[in-house]
């Protein structure tokens, strides 16, 4: 009996470990890039300036990194937006203000892979209860997925 007792303990302190990591995954909508991460930013930012986006800044914390004599693997930030598209985002639930303006992040993995991620618009309904704002919702979430498929296209 103490051994089984001690086999549930395991595998429910495993079953922990996994769920972690996967909340830890919980809203991220991730694409992979055939390009190293600064020129899947660069086409990112091209792509949204094409679009009428505003660049509000952009991010490199492997420079930032650096600076401190610490190591990081390359890891972009790029910080855009339109106020003709948040502002109806923030008039449904203001709180969205939070995670806005939009934000899309490069970084290339343990293997050598680049990703492009970004805040699934389904996981902001989810965490600011927006309600009566689908077919806004639907805007954002088509135009991130084409901004992503622009920036990771060959």
């Amino acid at each position: 009996m103490k051994k089984l007792l001690i086999t549930v303990s395991a595998v429910l302190t495993l079953s922990g470990f996994l769920a972690q990591g996967a909340m830890a995954q919980t809203g991220l909508v991730s694409v992979q890039s055939p390009h190293d991460v600064a020129t899947t930013i660069d086409k990112l930012t091209t792509v949204l300036e094409s679009k009428g986006m505003s660049i509000f800044g952009r991010v490199n914390h492997a420079t930032n990194a650096q600076k401190v004599d610490l190591s990081l693997r390359p890891t972009e930030l790029l910080i855009f937006g339109n106020p003709a598209i948040g502002t109806p985002l923030m008039n449904c639930a203001q709180s969205v203000a939070l995670d806005l303006p939009q934000k899309m992040l490069a970084w290339e993995d343990e293997e050598g892979n680049t990703w492009l991620g970004y805040n699934d618009p389904e996981y902001l309904k989810t965490r600011h209860g927006i309600e009566g704002c689908d077919e806004v919702l639907a805007k954002v979430s088509g135009a991130l997925a084409n901004f992503a498929k622009a920036a990771t296209s060959e």
